[in-house]
């Protein structure tokens, strides 16, 4: 039996701060429902994540800045913290472990963490730090490559939907571009689904990688 973690809690003292400060980040809003009576509840998922956070009011005793390091994988560290830093996010310095190990973001204190990314360039071993308005901690690790058996799973149900969502939109491209790989459309479509693109948004974005990449562009 699959057990998928989805939602994580973040408890937060003021709901539209958060909120700003989470799409400022990237962060795609799914829902925001509020009873009106005390009772508020804000969905937001990172980019390219299956799993979610969820903040509001009414929903958690836990107190505000009381997370201590969710954590976020990224594939390119000095990438992904140049991106925050953009986003006007105090992130910290890159760092791994001083002994040299993989565990360095998960010390409780700062004192295992040596400055710049890890020296041999390993997967899981180089990090950096950031906390939201309320001070809930977040820590970025990359992970170029990961262990075995930790790649993501798949819901075989819901990646045939896709499948054949994403065959009935295709149709269209094809009937209006020369010969081409249709994989390659496929991958850019569903690649935009599951960044949160509606199905229109996740055509058109196929049809830019055709174009743009692979130089094949529709008669339309």
């Amino acid at each position: 039996m699959d057990l998928k973690l989805e939602v994580a809690i973040v408890p937060v003292s003021d709901v539209g701060r958060a909120k700003d400060f989470y799409k400022r980040l990237g962060f795609r809003e799914d829902i925001d429902y509020d009873s009106g009576k005390g009772f508020r509840v804000v969905q937001l998922t990172p980019p390219g994540s299956p799993c979610s956070i969820i903040f509001g009011k009414g929903i958690t005793s836990a107190q505000p800045g009381s997370i201590d390091r969710l954590v976020l994988a990224v594939h390119d560290i000095a990438a992904a913290r140049d991106e925050l830093l953009s986003h006007g996010v105090a992130v910290s310095e890159v760092f791994h472990d001083v002994g040299g190990g993989l565990g360095g973001g998960f010390y409780a204190g700062t004192e295992a963490r040596a400055p710049g990314p890890d020296p041999q360039g390993r997967s899981y071993a180089s990090y950096a730090s950031f906390t939201d308005p309320d001070g809930n901690g977040w820590l970025l690790q990359e992970i170029k490559e990961r262990l075995p058996g930790r790649g993501v799973t798949m819901d075989v149900a819901a990646l045939a939907r896709l499948l054949h969502e994403t065959s009935e939109h295709h149709g269209s491209f094809e009937a209006v571009a020369p010969p081409h790989d249709w994989w390659d459309w496929y991958a850019a479509y569903m690649d935009a689904r599951e960044r949160g693109s509606n199905p229109e948004e996740a055509s058109a974005a196929a049809g830019r990688y055709m174009a743009e990449v692979k130089h094949v562009v529709s008669r339309a």
